[in-house]
């Protein structure tokens, strides 16, 4: 492959970062600063707060989220299997059954450690 193929990515890359370069900046420059005590103050969706942000919290919510998001992740490395799988052929689908096999193990271990039972 040439490197003349990635140019426009490259251009894409450097623009967005322009852009958010550029309004960060601009936003920082033209917008107000008046800091005032009632501006400092935190603002929860105009709720009044009330108690101890720092009280304790399950940790299986993070945890489910957490495990979600690394199954999540791995699914989608399904997709260019599906979008090419003639052209890859055996050493393709042997590729993939591999992949299948470890996401299986890996999901094994997360039920035999108990990570997804909510009764604990």
């Amino acid at each position: 492959m040439e490197t003349a193929n990635y140019f426009p990515i490259l251009i894409l890359f450097l623009c967005a970062f322009g852009f958010v370069a550029f309004t960060i900046i601009a936003t920082h420059l033209l917008g107000p600063s008046r800091k005032t005590d009632e501006k400092l103050e935190n603002f929860e969706s105009g709720i009044e707060q009330k108690g101890n942000a720092r009280q304790p919290f399950a940790i299986k919510y993070f945890l489910v989220a957490i495990l979600f998001v690394l199954f999540d992740v791995e699914v989608i490395f399904f997709y260019p299997y599906a979008a090419n799988f003639k052209e890859l052929g055996w050493e393709g689908f042997i590729a993939v059954v591999t992949f299948v096999c470890l996401f299986l193990v890996m999901y094994i271990y997360v039920r035999k450690k108990g990570a997804l039972n909510w009764e604990k």
